[in-house]
């Protein structure tokens, strides 16, 4: 048994009972890294020797008979548009190539509060816009499901090196569906927490009413324990929610009975991929089986909600990165002038997806347009919202696939922006509402690539979603399979 093949709760305890050493642990992450990320290519950054002193200081901690905390000692990865103090954090952007923060984001300085080993920086869709991790400025990541394929975006990165045991847990951010949809993608577990309930400060921003930062790991338990030490308020995120959290691991009990779940109709039509929806149909069965109780329920504003959402965020996209002008922020490319530096500068190291995004926000922000498209997108977001809100007067959660197909080919979707973002069709209307949701593995394509569950929740009650989610996976095998990859069979 390799130990990246076990969930960071089970790891705990084998480092609590002496069975095993920090040191050996990240060892055996590194030696897989070796193995297997040449054909993943999860890192953008990787911090080895860092780790190594990490692991090491937590064996000595050990070694003088001290409590560790749950993630102490156990190698992880956080994405690269999360600042990190001394280590490089480019967005995945030419723009910050050369950029290492001055301070960590609040993410950040709660997972190292827990000594965590930290093994480096994931790759993404440049400045998280994507939903394929092909719009990288550096390069591609592959599914270690299957190497042709994407693995989703646009925290593709995180999820990839999950998947392939290359980290045993990593932080992700969701704007539009981006921790979810690679979840799904790589047959592992990722978690969308309510908007607020995690704080975005030091999470470089794309659309700031939209983004959270969560989890992906093997499976629902180690969710949990992740959104515990991350959730909280923060004064430095005038966003961030000042409600209570919970023990979230108090939610893991296998118990649905009475539990009501929902099952919109607007998520089951035309253009959904048949595997997609008899795994995630069966899954609803499952639950059913286990003793929730399923209602049929209608949330009529989704067919709008992606139209909505590419107005909305490249609108706060365009004004957060008005910043990267080589002057305030970023890279420099030389000019005549200082227009024309300007010029080259964004012309150059913004790659396409970025600066279409830029376009289009500007163009629906610009005199003339902001009431027919800005202000309609705004009234549409809090339709889709009061749907919710009315299904939510009915069930305790709602269940829908979590991307309408399973990973697609590297390339397949590339020049067609409006095919690639309907991907994003079951994710985004979460972000406009601003409510929690989870990715679980359910089941598998006729190509044997992994398909995901969606469970979403009421604001702020992260604690049913993960109870209906560790139920589900508990009554499964899905979260134990390990992609065939490196040798490594699963």
């Amino acid at each position: 048994m390799r130990l990246y093949e076990q969930p960071a709760h089970v790891l705990h305890d084998m480092l609590v009972n002496k069975e095993i050493t920090s040191v050996e642990l990240t060892k055996d992450v590194l030696a897989r890294i070796d193995e297997v990320e040449g054909e993943v290519k999860a890192y953008l950054t990787i911090t080895r020797d860092e780790a190594l002193q990490q692991a090491a200081a937590v064996d000595e901690k050990i070694g003088r008979g001290e409590s560790i905390s749950f993630l102490e000692g156990i190698p992880g990865a956080i994405k690269d548009n999360i600042c990190t103090k001394g280590v490089r954090t480019t967005c995945a952007s030419k723009m910050l190539e050369h950029f290492v923060p001055p301070y960590d984001a609040t993410v950040t300085e709660k997972i190292q509060a827990g000594h965590p080993v930290v093994l480096g920086k994931t790759n993404m869709d440049e400045f998280a816009m994507g939903g394929s991790t092909e719009n990288s400025a550096y390069h591609p990541t592959c599914n270690p499901w299957n190497t042709q394929c994407v693995p989703g975006g646009s925290s593709g990165g995180s999820a990839a090196a999950v998947a392939a045991g290359t980290a045993i847990w990593a932080l992700g951010s969701d704007t539009g569906g981006s921790i979810r949809q690679p979840a799904s993608f790589c047959g592992v577990v990722g978690m969308k927490p309510t908007y607020g309930r995690v704080s975005r400060y030091g999470l470089v921003a794309y659309a700031s009413s939209l983004d959270q930062v969560g989890p992906i790991a093997r499976d629902v338990t180690d969710c949990a324990h992740l959104l515990n030490i991350i959730a909280g308020h923060d004064e430095h995120d005038s966003t961030s929610s000042a409600a209570e959290v919970p023990d979230f691991t108090k939610s893991l009990v296998a118990d649905v009975k009475g539990l009501k779940v929902g099952i919109p109709k607007e998520f089951f039509v035309k253009g959904i991929d048949a595997d997609v929806e008899k795994a995630v149909r069966a899954a609803v069965k499952q639950l059913e089986a286990l003793g929730a109780e399923v209602v049929d329920i209608s949330l009529p504003h989704t067919e709008y909600a992606i139209s909505s959402y590419y107005l909305i965020a490249p609108a706060e996209a365009a004004t957060n990165l008005e910043r990267y002008d080589g002057v305030s922020y970023g890279e420099r490319v030389d000019g005549s002038g200082i227009v024309e530096m300007m010029t080259n500068t964004r012309s150059e190291k913004f790659g396409e997806e970025v600066k279409r995004r830029i376009m289009i926000g500007n163009y629906a922000l610009s005199a003339g347009y902001y009431d027919a498209y800005y202000l309609k997108a705004l009234k549409v977001r809090r339709l889709v919202k009061e749907d919710y809100d009315k299904a939510f007067e009915q069930v305790d959660v709602i269940v829908a696939p979590t991307a309408p197909t399973p990973a697609f080919k590297i390339g397949e979707m590339i020049s067609d922006p409006l095919k690639m973002y309907l991907q994003d069709v079951c994710t985004v209307p979460l972000n406009l509402a601003g409510l929690p949701g989870i990715s679980v593995p359910c089941g598998y394509s006729s190509s044997h690539m992994p398909i995901g569950l969606q469970i979403i929740g009421k604001a702020l009650d992260e604690a049913t979603v993960l109870r209906a989610a560790y139920t589900y996976e508990q009554s499964q095998t899905f979260s134990k399979d390990m992609p065939e990859l490196g040798g490594k069979k699963a």
